[in-house]
């Protein structure tokens, strides 16, 4: 279940030891881990190739949130559309976080043929439980009428998310409270260090935030999880986690994976990324590392 990886071979001696260092302390200090991820790779993303037009901030809905971004290649594409959700811990967090970050995955993904769509969502303090997943599934219904005109197939939309964007996709796909009549109409679900079951105990250092977009009411989160309708999954489904997660992540991730193999009687495609941390998942897409989105590309490729 382990990709196995030279650690962080594209950054400098001193970023490498950095990352190294801070892995093993990640959730002591997520503000602060966070932002260095950030700089490490803003700075390394700067340097690479942007092969794609992109239209910034159509809107999908009527609050000034509701807007995506369509990234088409001006290389070769196939018609594979990759929706990206970002994270936040609910109540915070953008489409471009920095100015590379989340841009990077769009563009990676244009690099290999697909038409990228980055989507913002209202935050957890104006769109509590399940507004997150209701602009996913409003965003979905865009891409789906619209993505034709940028070269798009309808029928080829993957979708991805990342942290809380990992929990709005599959509470779109899987929750009865916000699941389409007849499931969701999209080729995958990607999801990357999600928060698949609800939580806020005491060692949660996002518990606050969690508490906000969920309630207060922790007698609702089994309900509100994802992973309690991941046996009802019933399309592919990719689940990657790092070896140094936001407390309890990783554990849903298997979680979620297990019950889904228990269903199907096989696994889904299950990747733990060693030595890389909540952000850096996400933040190496795009540079010289490519395990990550190789394992993504292939999983796609073979529909499992």
């Amino acid at each position: 279940m382990s990709a196995i990886i030279q650690p962080f071979p594209n950054l400098t001696a001193a970023e490498r030891a950095e990352l190294l260092r801070i892995g093993p302390i990640w959730g002591s200090d997520l503000a602060s881990h966070r932002e260095t991820v950030f700089n490490i790779y803003d700075a390394l993303l700067a340097k690479t190739a942007k092969p794609a037009t992109v239209e910034r901030d159509i809107k999908f809905g009527d609050d000034p949130r509701q807007v995506l971004d369509v990234f088409v290649p001006t290389g070769p594409k196939h018609g594979g559309v990759l929706a990206f959700v970002h994270g936040g811990a609910f109540v915070r967090g953008s489409k471009c976080a920095t100015t590379e970050i989340y841009d990077n995955v769009l563009w990676y993904f244009a690099r290999h043929g697909y038409v990228g769509v980055n989507i913002e969502y209202r935050n957890g303090d104006k769109a509590p439980y399940p507004g997150g997943s209701v602009d996913v599934s409003a965003a979905v219904a865009w891409i789906k009428a619209n993505i034709g005109r940028f070269g798009g197939d309808p029928q080829r939309i993957h979708l991805s998310g990342h942290s809380a964007g990992a929990t709005h996709i599959a509470t779109y796909a899987l929750d009865p409270a916000v699941r389409p009549p007849g499931g969701p109409d999209i080729a995958s679900l990607i999801l990357l260090s999600g928060r698949l079951r609800v939580d806020a105990y005491p060692d949660n250092p996002n518990a606050g935030p969690v508490k906000i977009y969920y309630g207060a009411d922790a007698s609702l989160y089994d309900k509100r999880s994802a992973v309690t309708y991941a046996e009802h999954c019933g399309m592919p489904v990719f689940i990657a986690i790092a070896e140094y997660e936001n407390p309890y992540l990783d554990l849903y991730g298997l979680e979620f994976a297990h019950r889904v193999a228990t269903n199907r009687k096989r696994a889904s495609r299950l990747v733990r990324l060693m030595h890389h941390n909540h952000i850096s998942l996400v933040a190496h897409l795009g540079t010289e590392e490519d395990v990550l989105g190789r394992e993504i590309r292939d999983f796609i490729a073979l529909g499992r």
